[in-house]
């Protein structure tokens, strides 16, 4: 599988019963700031409970700088070791958790 720039794969069809969006559409609009200001103070935003947890369970870590250095400069030289057994155990690990979290 090829990994190319999102600019080299074609645009997908819209779908049935839709119309079909014109080609600076997938572009983002320009924000400006007399834009940001006419929000409406009313306007509110809920969460799922998913999201919820996904944010609560990601304020807890912390970023340590000297380990990010530590491996970029394993990867950097070719010395960094992939265990997958352990990439593999900690995803299961962090499903359990979030499930037992969301049904829980």
């Amino acid at each position: 599988m090829k990994i190319g720039h999102s600019a080299d794969k074609p645009l997908p069809a819209p779908a049935a019963g839709t119309p079909a969006a014109p080609a600076d559409a997938a572009k983002p609009a320009p924000v400006h700031a007399s834009a940001a200001a006419s929000v409406d103070a009313s306007a509110t935003v809920a969460l799922s409970s998913t999201a919820s947890t996904l944010l609560s369970a990601g304020g807890s870590s912390e970023f340590d700088a000297q380990k990010v250095a530590r491996i970029a400069a394993q990867l950097a030289d070719g010395s960094f070791k992939i265990n997958p057994e352990a990439i593999a155990d900690k995803l299961i690990a962090n499903a359990q958790e979030l499930l037992s979290k969301v049904q829980g």
